[in-house]
């Protein structure tokens, strides 16, 4: 009977998934560590703790700890210890060798965190990825600029979601992002080059170090395109054709790219893409499930629950490549500019074209305030057998709903 303590800092609907999924294994002890207030767990899922431990600060190694050694007391022996957040990877992998507990060592997740670090180990592997480097001041970031010209991608080592990211296309550009938030020696940042072309992800499970399944998801458009230009809606594609030709190439790149950083056993999101004239580069990857709805995509596509497979996969070692007998895709609703959700248009209009392609809907609430997030205040998840039949949805869609501020 595994004994598993699940860390999360904030217990937001999409993490609450992750928990229950793992809660809901047979033999499975679990305990919970959170910094949110113990009333914010659901009292179905609190039912199904061993323990709570509400820790000063969920995001930090030593914090962590401390309630994991508390959760042992009552467990007896902690055999996992999880968490689908990004920026918990890095301690959760300290607190791993710390216990000596099974799993991602700190060292090793910080090949997939610190994105300077990162492309450094996939470029001495001989994959690739944009020309980059890692800044500690004003003077190395002009440097760069200099030798490798614009235009660049400047952004923090440990980001996620292209968040604090800028794209500058000249000095003054280069300038002006300087002045919200110059790199130091206790802040570096990193700064690439810009590349251009389709972009990917490339989501895929290893088991003892080997490739066992994968899953590519198309943009339209990028991330940073959308946060660049307010007006443009994101929509994604994850394709019911798993074997395309414009893809299969990219396939042992990935697979080459997950063994160098070191990834074992786990479920990895990776951003990629294919340039113009075919070649590939390696964006950004994350050693922990994919964000933004893809894992419901994911789920919807194959017809099965990834909630459930990933807590399988991460407590007992065990994964069944599922069939994939739809495709799928998610419309993002978001709203164009700043303010708060005044009212959605255009929602009857789109439910006689798609209403029936729906498989999943979050409207945008009236009153909050916009995320200014690519992937907005509320989706649409379509699915069907036909991956055109998705696309057209998408589009219907991304044209017609509106998100009104005020």
């Amino acid at each position: 009977m595994p004994n598993v303590v699940f860390v999360a800092p904030f217990l937001l609907e999409t993490t609450l998934r992750f928990i229950e999924a793992a809660a809901e294994l047979p033999g499975v002890r679990l305990g919970l560590v959170t910094q949110d207030p113990p009333d914010r767990v659901p009292s179905a899922l609190r039912a199904k703790l061993v323990q709570l431990e509400q820790a000063e600060d969920a995001l930090g190694a030593e914090s962590i700890a401390a309630s994991v050694k508390k959760i042992a007391e009552t467990l007896g022996t902690v055999d996992r210890l999880l968490g689908a957040l990004e920026e918990l990877q890095v301690p959760l992998g300290e607190v791993r060798e710390k216990l000596r507990i099974p799993g991602m060592a700190g060292d090793t997740a910080r090949n997939f965190r610190d994105k300077a670090r990162m492309k450094d180990v996939l470029t001495a592997a001989g994959l690739p990825c944009a020309r980059h480097a890692r800044v500690s001041s004003e003077d190395e970031v002009w440097r760069f600029a200099k030798e490798a010209g614009y235009p660049l991608i400047f952004k923090p080592t440990a980001g996620s979601g292209a968040r604090s990211t800028f794209r500058v296309q000249d000095e003054n550009q280069l300038r002006e992002a300087l002045g919200w938030g110059a790199p130091t020696a206790e802040a570096e940042s990193m700064i690439e080059e810009f590349v251009t072309g389709e972009e990917h992800s490339f989501d895929s499970v290893c088991l003892g170090g080997k490739l066992v399944w994968y899953s590519t998801t198309d943009y339209f458009p990028g991330p940073l395109q959308v946060l660049e230009n307010p007006w443009v809606q994101w929509c994604v594609v994850l394709p019911r054709e798993r074997r395309r030709p414009d893809v299969d190439g990219f396939v042992p790149v990935a697979q080459a790219a997950l063994r160098a950083l070191g990834m074992v056993n786990g479920l990895s999101h990776m951003e990629w893409f294919r340039r113009p004239d075919g070649r590939y580069a390696i964006s950004e990857v994350g050693a922990r499930p994919p964000g933004a709805q893809f894992v419901r995509l994911i789920s919807y596509a194959h017809d099965t629950d990834m909630y459930e497979a990933w807590a399988r996969l991460m407590i007992s070692d065990e994964f069944d490549p599922p069939e994939r007998p739809y495709a799928a895709g998610a419309a993002y609703l978001r709203g164009q500019g700043s303010g708060r959700i005044q009212a959605v248009s255009g929602l009857r209009e789109v439910r006689d074209l798609v209403g029936k392609l729906a498989v999943e809907v979050k409207l945008p609430q009236k009153g909050a305030a916009a995320t200014g997030t690519y992937d907005g205040d509320g989706y649409v998840i379509v699915r069907h057998p036909e991956t055109e039949v998705v696309k057209r949805a998408l589009s219907v869609l991304v044209r017609t709903v509106k998100v009104e501020l005020e």
